[in-house]
This record gives structure tokens, C-alpha cells and sequence, in this order.
């Protein structure tokens, strides 16, 4: 899964909406607060945490565990694993996961994906980013009968053009995959830079930050540099996870970078977020 949003979409019923009802409405458990967010970034041994508190009977860790698995970037890929622990979690009564299960097993016709893609192909059409972004997603994800991963750019390309930071960081992606386009890591770091300069972030520049970190780090589409590295890992998540990268460097370069990251932050102050994304 290329797009890891957690936004809601009015024309599509979304899988990632009910992550994000989840992380909205559950109780601010400190489990909650430490995770909920990060998923795509935890530590190993954050996992193994997530892992024992979810074997352990903790109903919101069984939810967590389960959106891992369908992730497949910090475990294998396992929608038996996925499926199982949701159920864990909804038989325990918690409400995200309940309502995920009722998403999945309900019945969508042909007719709601004809609707559906009619009307984000009207709103792409007509120029809305957002409509364009979500089409890039359609037929990336297969939601419609096709996967087009040459159609999915072109819709991607479309938003991120307007500036959309979610689509940047997507078509950036297709770049780093090599998927419906040529594999560029130039163009791939060049639409992660585009996304990861946005403010505040929403989504889609935070995933531009950590994705362009990762490029420095391996020195790929850009020239291998440690810093930098360390700078967007630092501007988006802090210095709390950053132990690794730090082992490999200087003093002198965890101080340059710290200045950075520092420098970045008072000349692009993060606004407040506004409450609906709270």
C-alpha cells in the first residue's frame, strides 16, 4: 500500500477511515497516545511492546496489530493475522475494530464503484486535487475493477502539480517503486522535497519528510548524507527514535544536523492544526 493516509474521502468508503475514526474516538489510553500515530515508524522494540501487549488480552493493541499486518512493512504481510487479531479486538468490544469488520463483510455492488469512480473522475476533471488524488488511489489500490498503476501517476502527477503534499509524496513514491513509471530516485527525492516543505503537516508531508530521510540516509536519488538524514527524521518525529543514525555519526555531524533542524524550525514554524485534525 504506496498511499499510508489516514483521511477520510465522502465519494469512497476508505479502509484508512476507520483508522482514523480509531484514532479520534478511542480513549486517549496512554497506549493510544504512544501509538496510535506512528505506526509506520515503530522501533523493533515498540513492535515486540505492541505485540505483547496485544497477546496479553489488550483489546486497542489487538486493533494496532492487526493494522500492522495489513501494513506489512514492520511484519509480513498476513491478511489470516490481520483478520485474526481484529477479531480479538472486536470481540472484546472496541468499537474501531467492530465497525472495520462490519466494512469488510458488508456487500458493495458494482453499481457503488461505477458511481464512485464516476464522480471522482468528474471532480479530477474539473481540476479538485483532492478528487484527482483520490483517483490516483482508485487505481493504484484496485478499488474499481483495475489496477492502472500508469493511470494511478497521471492522477497522482495531477494533484501534486497543485500541491498537493498526500499526491507529492504518493507519485513520489511510483518514482522510488519504479511503479507505472520509470524508477527515478531523483524525481522520487524531488516530490518527497516538495511534500516535506508543507506546513503544517497533515499527513502527507510527514511521510514526504521520512521518506526523503530515508533517500539521505541510503544516499539514493541524492548524494549519501547523514545529516540531512537526520534533520527530516528530526523534524518530523523528534530525536527519541534517531539512536541508530546517530551511532553512525560524528559528534560534529549530530551537531550540525541538531542546528538544522533547529534553523528549519524557526524559519517554517508549525501552525496550530486546526481541531478537525485533532
Amino acid at each position: 500500500m504506496k498511499l499510508r493516509l489516514l483521511l477520510a474521502c465522502s465519494a469512497v468508503s476508505l479502509f484508512g477511515a476507520f483508522a482514523l475514526s480509531a484514532q479520534q474516538a478511542a480513549p486517549a489510553t496512554d497506549f493510544h497516545v504512544k501509538y496510535s500515530g506512528q505506526l509506520p515508524f515503530l522501533t523493533q522494540e515498540e513492535l515486540k511492546q505492541v505485540i505483547s501487549e496485544a497477546q496479553s488480552g489488550e483489546r486497542e493493541a489487538q486493533y494496532w496489530l492487526a493494522m500492522i499486518h495489513d501494513e506489512g512493512k514492520l511484519v509480513a504481510k498476513s491478511h489470516q493475522q490481520f483478520i485474526q487479531w481484529l477479531n480479538k479486538s472486536a470481540e472484546q468490544g472496541y468499537a474501531p475494530a467492530q465497525e472495520l469488520l462490519e466494512y469488510i463483510n458488508s456487500p458493495r455492488t458494482e453499481r457503488d464503484n461505477v458511481k464512485a469512480e464516476m464522480w471522482l473522475l468528474r471532480g479530477a476533471a474539473q481540476g479538485n486535487a483532492d478528487s484527482q488524488l483520490w483517483l490516483g488511489v482508485a487505481y493504484e489500490q484496485d478499488w474499481f475493477g483495475t489496477c492502472d498503476l500508469q493511470e494511478a501517476a497521471k492522477w497522482y502527477r495531477e494533484a501534486a502539480e497543485q500541491g498537493q503534499p498526500d499526491a507529492q509524496t504518493s507519485f513520489g513514491s511510483l518514482y522510488k517503486d519504479g511503479d507505472g513509471v520509470e524508477q527515478n530516485y531523483a524525481l522520487a527525492a524531488e516530490w518527497y522535497r516538495k511534500a516535506a516543505d508543507h506546513v503544517p503537516d497533515l499527513g502527507g508531508a510527514g511521510q514526504g519528510r521520512w521518506h526523503l530521510a530515508e533517500l539521505y540516509e541510503e544516499g539514493l536519488g541524492v548524494p549519501k548524507d547523514l545529516v540531512q538524514a537526520y534533520m527530516w527524521y528530526s523534524i518530523q518525529f523528534g530525536e527519541s527514535n534517531l539512536g541508530e543514525l546517530r551511532a553512525k555519526m560524528t559528534a560534529a555531524q549530530i551537531q550540525e544536523a541538531q542546528r538544522m533542524t533547529e534553523h528549519w524550525k524557526k524559519v517554517q514554524p508549525e501552525p496550530q492544526i486546526p481541531p478537525d485534525y485533532k
